[in-house]
Order: C-alpha cells, then sequence, then structure tokens
C-alpha cells in the first residue's frame, strides 16, 4: 500500500459563491491535510482523507473572513475543521474518475461526489514522485449548517446556496 501526502507548495484548495448573484467571490483554505492510501498505479482503489482548518480562510477581505468564520457560517471556534473522507473512487475513463465520500462541516455530515481528473505521475528534481489531481463540484452550504442568509432592499439574494469547489491537489508519495 502506498501513501501519498499533500505537496502544499504545490496545491491549492478553492471555493466559489456568488455575491448579490452577478459576481463570484472566490476563497480558499491555506492549512489542510491530504493523505491518499492506493495499491494500484492508476489510484482506482485509492482510500482518500482531507482536513482544512477554518481558521485559514481567506477571501482576501478581513472583514468577510471574520464573518465566515462567526458562528454564522462555519463556526470555527466549535468546529474548527471540516473533513473528507472518500467511500468511493470510480473510474470514469480517460483519467476521470467519480469521487464519493461523507463531507462534514459543523457536524453535519453528508454524503457528496466530486469530479476528479487525474493529471498523472512524474519524479521532480529531487528524485520524488508526484501525482496531480482536480477535483471539482458544487455542495448546497445550508445543508451544512452555513445558513446565514440575507436580501438586499431591492430583493436581491445576497449570497447563493451553491458553492463551487475547485481542488488542485498535487500528491507526494511517501
Amino acid at each position: 500500500m502506498a501513501t501519498w501526502n499533500v505537496d502544499a507548495a504545490h496545491s491549492d484548495v478553492q471555493f466559489k459563491v456568488k455575491h448579490l448573484m452577478i459576481n463570484t467571490v472566490t476563497g480558499e483554505f491555506s492549512s489542510y491535510r491530504v493523505t491518499v492510501e492506493s495499491e494500484k498505479d492508476d489510484f482506482s482503489d485509492a482510500q482518500i482523507s482531507f482536513e482544512a482548518d477554518i481558521a485559514s480562510i481567506s477571501t482576501k477581505n478581513d472583514m468577510r473572513d471574520g464573518h465566515l468564520k462567526s458562528d454564522d457560517f462555519f463556526a470555527a471556534e466549535t468546529y474548527p475543521t471540516m473533513s473528507f473522507t472518500s467511500t468511493s473512487f470510480t473510474p470514469k475513463g480517460d483519467g476521470k474518475f467519480a469521487l464519493t465520500g461523507d463531507l462534514t462541516i459543523r457536524d453535519v455530515t453528508k454524503s457528496v461526489t466530486l469530479d476528479a481528473e487525474y493529471g498523472g505521475q512524474m519524479v521532480d528534481f529531487y528524485g520524488n514522485t508526484k501525482a496531480g489531481f482536480e477535483l471539482t463540484g458544487t455542495i448546497n452550504r445550508k445543508e451544512f449548517g452555513l445558513a446565514w442568509d440575507a436580501v438586499t432592499e431591492a430583493g436581491g439574494i445576497v449570497v447563493s446556496d451553491a458553492v463551487k469547489l475547485i481542488l488542485n491537489i498535487q500528491l507526494q508519495k511517501s
């Protein structure tokens, strides 16, 4: 069984959400852990775990980041991490997979499926074996207790319920 850990210097964990339904705001988590265990070189039997530190959230706006960490959204003091544990990693052909697993945010766990694209493997300048993946999907934030809502005076929605997830993950074989 091979174990792979995230190469955080070459990875990104981002999310995108509509603001006022006219613009997209991007955020990221800068502190997270990813571990993949697989016996097969094509990762078709991979077991994947992910954990992000909520305190590391950044949208490049301190006031918004503070609001996201508050009880209105992530409640970072009570729930300092969010996690994902795979239940299946199903090959769809041409390096594409359906990654299904249990996502836990604010102590609420739901099954989600992400699209995963395997970029391949390469040995770096230092002899380390690396593998790359891009994962994408959409979740409904309210299903995980991120229920803050507001409406403008004109009746517009401030923050959409749908949150797009984009993870570009480079792994290093241990």
